[in-house]
C-alpha cells in the first residue's frame, strides 16, 4: 500500500521485487493466453470463422453458445484484472510522460473491444471477427510492451 501513497521505490527493494514478480506473471499470462486462443478459436481469419460458424464441407460444427459465452466471460474478467494492474503500475512509474494516458486508454479500449467483438461476430456479422482478431493481437502486443517497460524501470532502480 505504500506504493499507492508515494512513488518512491528507492527505500523499498522488496516492493520493487513484488511488483516485478506480478508484472512478470502477467507477461507470462499474456503469452499463454495467446497460445490458448490460437488453440481454441484460432489466430487467423479462416480458423476464427470455422470455429464460430463451422464448416459444412468438412463436417466441423460451430462452437456452442455456452462455450463461447464462457470464454468471453473469462476473457473479460482476466483482461480487466491484468490491465488494471498493469495500467496502475504503469501510470505510477511513467506519470511524467505525455504518452502515458494515450497508451493506457488505447490498451484498455483494445482489451475491452476484443471480447465484445467476438460476441458480435457470432451474433451480428463476420466483420467483427476481423475486429476481434486485430484488437486481440493489439492489446496483447501493447500489454507485453507495457509490461517490459515496467520491468525495465523496476530493474533499473
Amino acid at each position: 500500500m505504500k506504493f499507492l501513497v508515494t512513488k518512491d521505490l528507492a527505500h523499498s527493494t522488496l516492493l520493487s521485487y513484488l511488483m516485478g514478480s506480478v508484472v512478470f506473471a502477467i507477461l507470462m499470462y499474456l503469452g499463454f493466453d495467446m497460445v490458448l486462443h490460437a488453440y481454441v478459436i484460432g489466430l487467423d481469419l479462416h480458423s476464427v470463422s470455422v470455429t464460430l460458424f463451422g464448416d459444412v464441407e468438412n463436417f466441423v460444427e460451430p462452437i456452442l453458445i455456452d462455450s463461447l459465452l464462457l470464454q468471453v466471460h473469462i476473457d473479460l474478467f482476466m483482461t480487466l484484472f491484468a490491465l488494471l494492474i498493469l495500467s496502475s503500475i504503469f501510470i505510477r512509474l511513467y506519470s511524467d510522460k505525455v504518452m502515458t494516458k494515450w497508451i493506457v486508454h488505447f490498451l484498455l479500449s483494445m482489451g475491452i473491444l476484443a471480447p465484445v467483438a467476438l460476441i458480435l461476430a457470432y451474433f451480428v456479422s463476420t466483420l467483427f471477427s476481423v475486429i476481434w482478431l486485430i484488437s486481440f493481437v493489439l492489446w496483447h502486443l501493447l500489454a507485453s510492451i507495457v509490461a517490459i517497460m515496467i520491468l525495465k524501470k523496476l530493474l533499473a532502480k
